[in-house]
């Protein structure tokens, strides 16, 4: 493995940010450009964005790294937001692998895996891996499984207010996107690039069956995308995993509910 290359930025806040972008070196999908942001604290959390882009998981990144104290690891999957994406990354297991490598060229250990949406399945594809680097995973409203007679919300070719309303328990609650309007909205090019048109995979029920690691599955009541049977049908195909429901959310909870996911996340219960 030749060494990574490494550019760095400093983004002043309450809670200092460093912005870098690494090129991950080695495995099988050859070289890869990621950019993240790195709330550097102790306790380290991966925090895996949705189809919504980076700027879904950005808010919710600096409230976790201010009340734990922790680490924090915000990346922008790579295609996403304008980012060159590597040709190796044909699918959701192969950037799981990419991020596993980061975890690795990074030194970390005992880190938390959180995903919502897209990001929830791939936060499952990562913890699949068995690396020793990764201790726990959170699943918060994912998509990448199938339940029968519960399609899941196809958002292509929807029109803002109706991605809100299946998005929200409160679609007044929608952050504006930059530049004017309401967001977020999918990146749905890049989404579909990794996810295909389904947006699942019918083998990932079956293999996480085979984890071993606590995984706690958090999903939102009014989640119109991916409906609460989603939640239970990952939890269900978990071994020793937890389930919770959040009330007066949907699918973006970190979004419309930080401080109600925080609670949930942290409770020592789960």
């Amino acid at each position: 493995m030749t060494a990574p290359t490494t550019t760095g930025t400093l983004r002043p806040t309450s809670a200092q940010i460093t912005t870098e972008t690494r090129t991950l070196q080695g495995g099988a999908t050859g070289p890869v450009e990621v950019t993240f942001e790195d709330r550097d604290r102790t306790r380290t959390f991966l925090l895996l964005h949705g189809g919504g882009g980076v700027a879904t998981m950005a808010g919710f990144a600096d409230l976790l790294a201010e009340r734990t104290r922790s680490r924090v690891l915000l990346p922008t999957h790579p295609g996403f937001g304008g980012t060159p994406k590597a040709a190796g990354l044909t699918g959701v297991a192969a950037l799981a692998q990419a991020y596993v490598t980061m975890l690795d060229e990074l030194d970390l250990t005992d880190v938390t895996v959180v995903g919502n949406s897209f990001g929830g399945w791939l936060a499952a594809e990562i913890a699949l891996l068995g690396s020793p680097r990764v201790s726990g995973a959170v699943i918060i409203d994912g998509v990448g499984i199938e339940v029968e007679g519960r399609p899941m919300t196809d958002v292509r070719g929807l029109a803002p207010a109706e991605i809100r309303s299946y998005s929200f328990h409160d679609p007044s609650k929608a952050p504006a996107a930059p530049g004017g309007g309401n967001g977020p909205s999918p990146d749905v090019r890049a989404l579909i690039g990794y996810a295909g048109p389904t947006m699942f995979d019918p083998t990932l029920a079956d293999r996480l069956g085979g984890l071993d690691l606590p995984v706690h599955v958090l999903w939102g009541e009014s989640d119109g995308i991916v409906t609460p049977q989603y939640g239970r049908a990952f939890a269900a195909a978990i071994p020793s995993s937890k389930f919770t429901l959040l009330p007066r959310t949907g699918h973006l909870p970190q979004v419309e509910a930080p401080e109600q996911l925080l609670s949930a996340l942290l409770d020592p219960a789960h």
